[in-house]
């Protein structure tokens, strides 16, 4: 036998069974997704975050988006209150009645941690009033305090995180210590290694200020000197746009790891930044590096590699801008070695320089085969090279490399200021020759300026610039201005171009090296009549270094048509340094 419900009674039935169909729904798409939509246990939560209940209980309207989880109920109910049982229907419709009725409801009672809510009394009062569409409820609140914030969005598998966190800060007071701090991961673990970062820096502050350090005094010495440091690079190139997915806490852990890998590679010190710009290189997740990525990756595959053109001219000294914390032009220099008598001439060079720039030498030794590792003539070549370096008191260290040479210098230049070997085969005049030429194939694809000693050190001290007004000729004018400046060496400008532009070429180097208070000499050369005449200038004006922009032309123009750096190589009797 049917009965007639009264209509406001049948409505309330209908919107509990409208309530359910969506937390049916609601349950199947969380599935799919692999997410939760579990309410959250207050107890659970309380215990993670180790937070305090207060003595004060206020009565107030709180957002209703904003209970996230239940004392008791917590099983009985959907996140977003929706009821997962038939059984709650009488109740539930009572309810629903009984709010819109002309007394009302009493307030729930919830806890407050942080931005969210917990239910201790009032969960079928929640749910309806979810489906009834409204944003805030009237609660009397009891408020705990957690060291750890808490939002809307937290879901059950961020507990592990935020129970870590919680941990962390009682152990480390940062958050007393610096309210402002905000270390987050998106991976648990990874608070471990934090503190030994903090132990490992605590250590240090005590060998260096000999006396013990407090906890609290590391905690915030750290977090100054050693963690925001490298927080605010990352923000200062963006990073996060790269990684949308991590934290900041997680490229600085990120960032700590890849460098120590670089430096333990390369066998010297790799700057945050220069780090950063590696791990962003490779890794980063924007749409146009990873273009760029596969774009290189094609490029390489389908074009030989003595027809590439090599990195992007001038980005040599960007990155040594964006990094350089000193002075200093070449703070590390990068010296290939082979071990016959010729190729310590370039180890020589580099020990002027060095001395010069108060900078290191990174040796570059790349074996014909893994025998030659324990060979005695491996053994002499690495004694020869340190105790050159020791008796000229520079800082040194030799790397052992596999593979083809080429390739092994310009991956390791990039991590270097400066290039400096010996050429003892220098590009020959035919086309077929330049094509084969490893000297014309490391000019082209070095990421670092290159100097060339053709069996001879110099002082360095009378410089000749060739400046053409190219954008590579732009570079070797910066390299010469350091030079005149810093050095105190004497400055000669050559303006080589055709009887149009040569006069404008002259005023952009008078210009730029006026503007910097750098004294020159200057001359002329026209390219297309007698730019042989460069030579004569360094016998005429006892030039001891010559200084020049690289390859202007595309490689197959070069390659086919040659090219006065060429030219130049295959004379000089000088040191030779050629901008990238």
């Amino acid at each position: 036998m049917s009965v007639n419900l009264p209509p406001n009674v049948n409505r309330a039935i209908q919107d509990f069974r409208s309530a359910r169909q969506k937390a049916t729904l609601s349950e199947i798409i969380a599935r799919f997704k692999g997410e939760s939509n579990e309410l959250l246990s207050f107890e659970e939560v309380r215990h993670k975050l180790n937070a305090q209940v207060g003595p004060n209980i206020v009565l107030k309207e709180i957002p209703i988006k904003s209970i996230i989880g239940s004392v008791n109920r917590y099983q009985d109910f959907m996140r977003d209150f929706l009821p997962r049982h038939n059984i709650d229907v009488e109740r539930w419709s009572n309810i629903e009645l009984a709010s819109q009725g002309l007394v009302g409801l009493p307030p729930i009672e919830v806890y407050q941690i942080d931005e969210v809510y917990f239910v201790i009394d009032g969960n079928h009062r929640v749910s309806v009033a979810k489906q009834l569409g409204d944003t805030e409820i009237e609660a009397y609140v009891t408020e705990l305090q957690s060291r750890v914030s808490l939002t809307a969005d937290v879901r059950p598998e961020d507990l592990i995180l935020k129970s870590e966190y919680a941990k962390f800060l009682e152990n480390t007071n940062l958050d007393k210590l610096r309210p402002d701090a905000d270390l987050t991961f998106t991976e648990p673990g990874q608070f471990d290694v934090i503190k030994e970062h903090i132990a490992v820096h605590r250590y240090f502050m005590g060998l260096e200020q000999k006396r013990e350090i407090s906890s609290d005094e590391a905690v915030a010495n750290w977090y100054d000197k050693v963690y925001f440091p490298v927080v605010n690079i990352i923000r200062e190139k963006g990073l996060l746009i790269d990684f949308p997915n991590r934290t900041e806490t997680d490229l600085y852990l990120w960032i700590v790891d890849h460098r120590a890998a670089l430096e333990e590679d390369l066998k010297s010190q790799v700057p945050v930044a220069s780090a950063m710009d590696d791990l962003t290189d490779r890794y980063s997740q924007r749409t146009g590096r990873v273009i760029t990525r596969i774009g290189i990756k094609i490029v390489n595959a389908i074009v030989p590699e003595v027809l590439n053109s090599g990195p992007p001219t001038g980005e040599w000294r960007q990155t040594i801008l964006s990094t350089r914390r000193d002075v200093h032009l070449f703070c590390d220099i990068l010296v290939p070695i082979n071990g016959h008598q010729d190729g310590w001439f370039g180890l020589e060079q580099a020990i002027v320089i060095a001395r010069r720039e108060e900078t290191n030498i990174h040796g570059l030794y790349v074996l014909a085969n893994g025998d030659e590792k324990d060979s005695p003539v491996l053994q002499d070549i690495q004694n020869e090279f340190h105790n050159r370096c020791e008796a000229a008191g520079i800082k040194c260290d030799l790397q052992l490399k596999t593979g083809d040479i080429i390739v092994n210098i310009c991956e390791l230049a990039r991590w270097n200021d400066l290039v400096v070997l010996n050429i003892t085969y220098p590009p020959e005049q035919s086309a077929l020759a330049r094509l084969l030429s490893g000297i014309r194939n490391l000019i082209q694809r070095c990421p670092r300026p290159i100097l060339f000693t053709p069996q001879t050190s110099k002082p360095l001290n009378h410089a000749l610039l060739v400046f053409d007004g190219s954008m590579k000729g732009q570079e070797a004018l910066y390299i010469a201005a350091y030079m005149g400046g810093q050095w105190k060496l004497t400055l000669h400008v050559i303006s080589i171009g055709d009887e149009t532009a040569i006069s404008e070429i002259q005023a952009i180097a008078r210009g730029y090296l006026g503007g910097l208070n750098i004294q020159a000499e200057y001359f002329t050369i026209n390219k297309n009549k007698n730019r042989e005449r460069i030579l004569d200038y360094v016998d005429q004006l006892n030039i001891d270094l010559l200084v020049t922009g690289g390859y202007s032309h595309s490689p197959v123009v070069e390659v086919f048509l040659g090219s006065y750096v060429d030219e130049i190589l295959r004379q000089i009797k000088i040191p030779i340094i050629i901008s990238r």
